[in-house]
């Protein structure tokens, strides 16, 4: 059964068609919030409250959109209602940051090992950018969605996704290439 499928059975009142597509979006949804709010407690508060308040809204939602755009958004709301001031957010970061464990070694050995160190290098890059600049990342290229999915999520126009996207992208390349070489080695050659 397809989302589609699935939200006009929610919307008729099935309770196991909405939960499937709480399934389905809640790891989404709690990363999205989790980059927002940079604290997983706080971002489980809010991708609970995100389903909360989307599940109240279900009969405005039109099921032959797609769902996770207009949850992220419902997230990002609620994450940018959360935050009472930017210092807040830097200093969430910064916990978050600090509490990124370690990479340890895998079954798989060393290349296991240069992978996570790798992801490890590129979160720590991307926490360093502005807000604005995560989101557009995270959104486009870690959830995976498409520039219109994207723009929808953020409440922007697709060509300002791209303009963002094209800045963020050249902020993180600057922030990689001197603070992280080797990663932009591999990854940006």
């Amino acid at each position: 059964m397809n989302d589609q499928e699935l939200m006009r059975l929610a919307q008729q009142g099935d309770d196991a068609a909405w939960e499937a597509l709480v399934r389905q979006e809640q790891q989404a949804v709690f990363r999205h919030a989790y980059l927002l709010t940079g604290n997983a407690d706080d971002a489980q508060d809010v991708a609970q409250e995100a389903f909360v308040r989307a599940f109240r809204s279900i009969d405005r939602f039109d099921p032959d959109r797609p769902l996770r755009p207009w949850l992220l958004r419902i997230t990002s709301n609620l994450a940018s209602n959360r935050r009472r001031s930017v210092a807040r957010f830097f200093s969430a970061l910064s916990r978050a940051a600090r509490d990124t464990p370690e990479p340890v070694l895998a079954s798989a050995g060393a290349r296991r090992l240069a992978q996570q160190e790798e992801s490890a290098a590129l979160w720590q890059a991307i926490r360093r950018l502005r807000r604005a600049d995560q989101e557009v990342i995270y959104l486009r290229y870690f959830a995976a969605l498409s520039v219109a999915d994207t723009a929808e999520a953020l409440g922007v126009a697709q060509g300002t996704v791209k303009s963002r996207l094209s800045r963020a992208t050249d902020r993180l390349r600057t922030i990689i290439e001197a603070d992280f070489p080797d990663l932009g080695e591999r990854r940006l050659a």
